[in-house]
């Protein structure tokens, strides 16, 4: 009996220079997509963030008034570690982010001052991989994140944003998808492994939160699992793998 065929993933698109990544929480881009951003950004190519909220409904023994500053700072030095200087905040509350159109406008200028060709965001899906639940949160920013990359090229669509100095920007070539059931394209992780590590240490009060394992295993083992078995349909070299949505 012959073993069944592993899809194999295509290399992501390389002709780009501007990268935007729009997230929900601190955090989101450093359970998983971190290796690639530093790739990307070793090659001398620009990447900056955007998040929805500061997270701070995320950690269940600190007020959200004390955790939002921490998980920020967390966040800035997380994105250092992998050469992103720029992060933005768009004050949405954490936990109960509305999709709709004042999200997407918030995005849509977004893109429009950052100018990219490439957006990434996170699984916009209802469930991970159909067996866990997705948040709220994620699916709102990630289904927002999709259509403010069209809004964004609109002028007759938010038009306050073009009064406001933010001429429409229709340039986005690709949306790329982090954490999907179904990635279509992969970047080789192993340039940035090590790198992701640490900049998912950074996040450490939620971490010590979260379990009771040490940070650095905890971190390590999950980056390395992640990355291994995504690497199993991109040559067997470690990888982050992205659902890419051509535009």
């Amino acid at each position: 009996m012959t073993e069944p065929t592993i899809s194999q993933l295509q290399p992501m698109p390389g002709d780009w220079q501007r990268a935007l990544a729009v997230v929900a929480h601190p955090d989101d881009l450093e359970y998983g997509c971190a290796a690639a951003i530093a790739a990307w950004t070793d090659a001398g190519r620009e990447v900056s963030y955007v998040l929805a909220t500061r997270g701070e409904a995320g950690i269940d023994t600190l007020d959200p008034a004390r955790c939002g500053p921490l998980r920020e700072r967390e966040q800035r030095a997380s994105a250092a570690v992998v050469g992103v200087s720029e992060v933005a905040f768009l004050d949405h509350a954490d936990g109960v982010i509305e999709y709709g159109p004042a999200l997407r406008r918030d995005i849509a200028a977004a893109i429009r001052r950052h100018r990219p060709e490439l957006v990434i965001t996170l699984n916009h899906r209802d469930t991970w991989g159909g067996t866990a639940w997705n948040t709220p949160d994620h699916v709102a920013v990630g289904r927002a994140t999709l259509d403010a990359a069209g809004d964004a090229g609109n002028r007759w669509i938010f038009p306050e944003l073009t009064e406001q100095g933010l001429q429409p920007w229709d340039g986005v070539r690709w949306v790329a998808v982090a954490g999907s059931a179904s990635p279509t394209h992969a970047v080789d992780a192993t340039p940035g492994l090590e790198r992701a590590v640490r900049s998912l240490l950074e996040h450490r009060t939620y971490i010590e939160a979260l379990t009771d394992e040490d940070p650095e295993t905890y971190a390590r083992t999950l980056l390395t699992g992640f990355a291994e078995e995504t690497g199993k349909r991109f040559g067997n070299r470690p990888a982050v793998a992205f659902e890419v949505f051509p535009r």
